[in-house]
């Protein structure tokens, strides 16, 4: 048996890797020559694309379409209907496959519902794509970007929380009460010993 589940109605092909405890649902595709995690959970509807490498305990939700070159790091969440490009400039007469480019989603970051990301671009480590944002370029990490095209309108925790910044550049969780610090246009945690 399988360290991992596969409903009925979901295909995945032979020489697709599948982590221990992940778990693929209703009608999703994963294809040959894909990696996923463990501790995955793939929602219904899903296609994963060959050469696309999934962390651990990444959340994919209902109706996400995963295509060649997206690589996506430990604990990610893809929102319902949230989609990867990899060609900038498709067009149907013409063969651009060796032309994929690369998609980086950085460990703990969120891409909202029906949020669509053209490729080459990085998405930084928790950083948060709002609902039906339109990503046209990198995403620092820590960044909250929003609309269409995608601009930053802040920054979050790693809990999902808006930080707000005092003079000082600090800034605490509500949640988790962990402290971040704002400097040169760039977010960072500060550890607690």
């Amino acid at each position: 048996m399988p360290e991992y589940f596969v409903h009925p109605t979901a295909t995945v092909d032979e020489g697709a890797v599948i982590g221990k405890g992940t778990k693929i649902w209703h009608y999703s595709h994963i294809m040959a020559g894909s990696v996923l995690g463990g501790a995955c959970n793939i929602g219904q509807n899903v296609f994963v694309a060959a050469g696309v490498r999934l962390g651990n305990n990444v959340k994919v939700q209902n109706n996400v379409s995963i295509y060649a070159g997206v690589t996506c790091g430990d604990d990610v969440f893809l929102g319902p209907s949230c989609v990867f490009t990899n060609v900038k400039n498709p067009r149907s007469a013409v063969d651009r496959h060796s032309m994929y480019l690369e998609t980086r989603v950085g460990r703990g970051a969120t891409i909202g519902a029906n949020a669509t990301v053209v490729c080459g671009h990085d998405i930084g480590e928790f950083a948060f794509v709002g609902a039906g944002a339109v990503v046209t370029g990198d995403v620092a990490p820590y960044a909250l970007v929003v609309g269409n095209p995608a601009r930053q309108a802040g920054w979050v925790s790693e809990w999902g929380h808006r930080l707000e910044f005092g003079p000082d550049g600090l800034a605490e969780c509500p949640e988790s009460h962990e402290t971040y610090e704002l400097k040169d246009n760039a977010v960072s945690r500060i550890y607690k010993k």
